[in-house]
């Protein structure tokens, strides 16, 4: 064949690199498109397998397809969903709007590798992109019904695996810290006392909502546009077509997916990926809280907060010698930049792509989610790994800084009322003194109506990071 076959489409013929499966469609896209180099990744391609060889199915229960030709399209549509075939999807992700290029492309893929897979010539048409790989679709119902079955699968597989590892890390921190009393911050600056596991704890119930808010946003995901073809009204497929493919779906990917309720809502918008990438904003949100603060507590080691120890993982500087930096926290953070970014890009896109019966701006939602959902779920299992499991607490520092604290006047209010507790940390600030020296100074010198041990059972750290009820009421 040499370098190059014709094939041809509607438009007429096209050169076609010989090796390649796809067809003239692909090729003129490929023209035409020469915008950024990204591509579909795995997840949405795996998925246009998925579909494609549960379309065949549903086409042949419903005796529309012959079951030897649908055989050949599954076979090919499988070696598409197991990744045999992803050199062949050679599409921008800048294209247009509807993704009709890119489910073309995977038509003559299929449509082209089945032909050979049954003995025949590339090329041919024996198997025919449009009228037997497509049968019964759209473009405009099945990339839709791709972005759904891909987003569904990318946070069940990616995402959700690696908040339970950060989770679980975090999880273990709190149980190990949980006896460190800390100095507390609000505002940036000193608070009362809190135990180093209790802020752990916060963080691992920060993931664990993470995880429950996209465990709820996978329900809506769950519902495909397949069988409104067109414009949501279902023109040249069977009416159970919908159904049939979503149960094949199913069977194949042991999910829950079911056809959707509005095929004119699930067509002309996207609202459920502009939801679900809501939550992966909101999970990003959590990580760069986390991600800050441990930094933050690791600052120094000798003249910043230091009370946490984080693990070394590389020379922090070029010219420094010595210096470690908290390398891992921030390339957790600008994951969490990235994502939010993505975040403005498809809420743009889901409010100003869509228009009439169409939504214009799949091709780059799909991406952005995709993209988003996997580079948080890479960054959650390095975090988890490569910092929070290797932290370690500088006890001596928490301790050291707890007296410091002027807020430790917060616990003697309720013994001798506000006004006489913040006279004490007005003249422990003015001295340069501790809390508990000028209280002793008050009580050795008769002003304050406190025993030793009183004060001392007052300011203790530990008593101060947990509810009590033992309380005495303010001195006259």
């Amino acid at each position: 064949m040499g370098e190059f076959r014709i094939e041809r489409d509607s438009m007429g013929e096209m050169q076609v690199p010989a090796g390649a499966y796809y067809g003239a469609s692909t090729q003129r896209a490929v023209l035409n498109f020469p915008v950024s180099g990204y591509r579909f990744g795995r997840e949405f391609i795996r998925a246009m397998g998925a579909i494609k060889h549960a379309c065949a199915e549903a086409n042949a229960s419903l005796g529309k397809l012959d079951r030897k030709l649908a055989g050949w399209i599954q076979k090919a549509a499988r070696e598409v969903f197991d990744g045999k075939l992803d050199d062949q999807f050679v599409l921008d992700i800048f294209q247009t709007g509807s993704g009709t290029s890119t489910n073309m492309n995977a038509n003559e893929v299929i449509a082209n590798r089945a032909i050979e897979l049954a003995g025949g010539e590339r090329g041919s048409k024996l198997i025919h992109p449009n009228d037997h790989v497509n049968m019964g679709q759209s473009s405009n119902d099945v990339i839709p019904t791709a972005i759904h079955v891909a987003a569904v699968e990318a946070l069940h597989r990616q995402l959700m695996p690696a908040l339970h590892r950060l989770r679980e890390a975090l999880r273990a921190k709190a149980e190990q810290f949980d006896a460190i009393v800390k100095i507390g911050r609000t505002h940036l600056m000193d608070a009362t006392p809190i135990r180093l596991g209790q802020v752990f704890s916060g963080y691992a119930s920060q993931i664990a909502h993470a995880d429950r808010r996209i465990a709820q946003k996978l329900i809506i995901l769950r519902e495909l546009p397949i069988g409104g073809t067109a414009v949501g009204t279902g023109i040249n497929t069977h009416p159970e077509f919908g159904k049939r493919v979503c149960d094949a779906l199913n069977h194949e990917l042991r999910e829950q997916f079911h056809e959707a309720h509005n095929h004119f809502e699930a067509q002309a918008a996207k609202d459920a990926i502009v939801n679900a990438m809501g939550t992966l904003k909101t999970v990003a949100v959590a990580l760069t809280k986390i991600a800050n603060d441990v930094r933050w507590l690791g600052s120094g080691p000798r003249t910043g907060i230091g009370e946490l120890i984080l693990p070394a993982t590389q020379p922090g500087s070029s010219i420094m010698p010595g210096k470690v930096n908290p390398v891992i926290c921030e390339s957790v953070l600008q994951v969490c930049a990235h994502v939010v970014g993505a975040d403005a890009a498809i809420t743009y896109a889901g409010g100003l792509l869509g228009t009439f019966e169409l939504h214009v701006g799949m091709p780059v939602m799909a991406h952005h989610f995709l993209e988003a959902t996997r580079v948080l779920a890479n960054v959650c299992h390095v975090f988890a790994e490569k910092c929070i499991d290797g932290l370690e607490a500088n006890t001596a520092r928490c301790e050291a800084l707890i007296e410091q604290s002027l807020a430790m006047c917060t616990s003697l209010a309720p013994l001798i009322g506000y006004d006489a507790a913040a006279d004490i940390a007005k003249q422990a600030h003015a001295g340069g003194k501790n809390v508990r020296q000028i209280a002793q100074e008050l009580i050795r010198a008769g002003k304050l109506k406190l025993t030793e041990a009183q004060l001392n059972e007052a300011l203790d750290p530990r008593r101060m990071t947990e509810p009590s009820d033992k309380v005495l009421p303010v001195s006259a």
